[in-house]
């Protein structure tokens, strides 16, 4: 390459004073046709420089097996994924690889980076206003009973101040979702103006085309009631709500691991907002201001709560079959015989299911079942029928709920016996559990085998007295207050 002295004159000679390529060519001692590609040359800009690679002999034959490797590992979760120690290993045993695993843990370290800027699903850093929030769920480990049990939780988290809230239920069902989004509402004291979620199916029925969603009508009554603003992430693209994801996380390894044991769930989430607010005392990561100092400008914007709380319930329109059951969500409730075959409405929540008439009068209501749980039975409206079909006690879970008790007088009596006892309990089981009834059942049993009008007697005279010594304490209990007040 000649230098610019040199292409200068050549374009002096040749362009100025008219000289031709072959003679300014002889005297300078260059090929004619670099005399001319310089004096026809119009571009003299610099040319971008040209990075000279160093060849690496040792790395250079494995470098695409190794990317080939963190392609692969990109499509898996994280724990999945070959750390740069085994990606050496394999190289070593596999490929004949003679060089350190220093190197190969600097070109793993560098191409990550690379191929997380070369992803599609990077993160755009977006701007946070105070007052608007992002909703997701995550899962855990919790004990409950001596066993482990996965329980969902549900973040509420606000981008601007670092600030979150959250909630445990044993589903990501609607009533779960909407019940801890009120739960976090009424604990705020106000509503963000604008919440993103993701495409959550309590949420979302169906995802359109432009962007179009059809929603439950449960959360579109829901956020009409709050009067919030709703958002939804683009379809696989959890990015659009990573200020979330991240506090799912965070919570779930600084807050619920290991297992935390729980007696009711109803205890986990008052502590669960304990935590939340004590841990807006640490320092925002960028802001370098406390997380509860900036929180108030969320609090701020917060709109205000509706004069009425949701309800977050829906109805359920069923038939009963033969039995008496309904069946929800794949599990099995009871209803009594004498619905057998007619229509029903079950009244949803999410930890309660209440069957009603036509009426709309309450029927029973019972635990709302989850996990490996199938049937809810409450056998006090079946109680009479089987008084007419005694011998099917010992073959039916009523039996096995029985006190120890109950079982040892069944044993003992005849079969008309059986009946006038299992009809004693169709009534006493109607307004309260076991206790009383077995109580009476014990007091008279003191003077040998006891007939159901006996127990039926001690029964009442035990209510009576218990009554009767509960508005004693009420009495006392005022008398003291006015004491006190005196």
């Amino acid at each position: 390459m000649l230098a610019m002295a040199e292409v200068n004159y050549i374009r002096y000679e040749t362009n100025t004073k008219g000289r031709s390529y072959a003679e300014v060519a002889r005297q300078m001692g260059v090929d004619r046709r670099t005399v001319k590609k310089y004096s026809d040359m119009e571009d003299f800009n610099p040319a971008t420089p040209i990075r000279q690679q160093r060849k690496s002999p040792v790395m250079d034959p494995v470098k695409p097996i190794i990317d080939e490797w963190l392609k692969e590992d990109a499509k898996k979760k994280k724990k999945f994924r070959r750390t740069a120690k085994r990606i050496y290993d394999l190289l070593v045993k596999h490929h004949e690889f003679q060089g350190s695993d220093r190197s190969v843990r600097d070109y793993v370290s560098k191409r990550k980076r690379e191929l997380a800027e070369e992803s599609e699903e990077a993160a755009l850093p977006l701007e946070t206003k105070p007052g608007a929030a992002q909703v997701d769920f995550g899962e855990a480990p919790f004990l409950h009973e001596g066993e482990e049990v996965i329980r969902h939780f549900l973040v509420l988290s606000f981008p601007y101040s670092n600030a979150f809230l959250y909630q445990v239920f044993p589903s990501e069902n609607r009533e779960c979702f909407l019940q801890g989004l009120a739960n976090m509402f009424e604990f705020l004291e106000g509503v963000p103006h604008t919440i993103r979620f993701d495409n959550l199916s309590p949420a979302v029925k169906k995802v359109l085309p432009e962007g179009e969603r059809v929603l439950t009508e449960e959360f579109e009554r829901f956020a009409a009631h709050y009067g919030f603003s709703y958002e939804f992430c683009n379809p696989n693209s959890g990015n659009e709500k990573s200020h979330v994801e991240a506090m799912v996380k965070y919570i779930r390894n600084n807050y619920l691991l290991p297992a935390v044991p729980y007696d009711r769930l109803a205890d986990v989430n008052e502590q669960a907002l304990i935590w939340s607010v004590e841990d807006r005392e640490r320092a925002h990561y960028e802001k370098e201001l406390p997380i509860s100092e900036l929180h108030l400008a969320d609090k701020e914007q917060l709109l205000q709560l509706p004069g009425k709380k949701y309800e977050c319930i829906r109805y359920e329109h069923l038939k009963a079959d033969k039995y008496g059951m309904i069946r929800i969500d794949g599990k099995q409730y009871s209803t009594s015989p004498r619905f057998a075959g007619q229509a029903v409405t079950a009244k949803l929540s999410f930890d309660q299911v209440t069957i009603l008439n036509e009426k709309n009068e309450i029927l029973i209501t019972h635990p709302r079942l989850y996990g490996s749980e199938r049937r809810a039975m409450n056998w006090q409206p079946y109680l009479t029928l089987m008084a007419k079909r005694p011998t099917a006690l010992k073959y039916s879970s009523f039996y096995d709920q029985l006190p120890e008790e109950w079982k040892v007088y069944f044993e003992a009596c005849s079969l008309e016996e059986k009946k006038a006892a299992l009809s004693l309990l169709a009534v006493l089981l109607k307004e309260q559990d076991f206790h009383l009834p077995t109580e009476a059942l014990r007091m008279a049993s003191e003077h040998g085998h006891p007939t159901a009008e006996s127990i039926k007697h001690v029964y009442l005279l035990v209510a009576v007295y218990q009554c009767r010594f509960r508005q004693y304490i009420i009495c006392i209990r005022s008398l003291y207050m006015e004491w006190r007040a005196w």
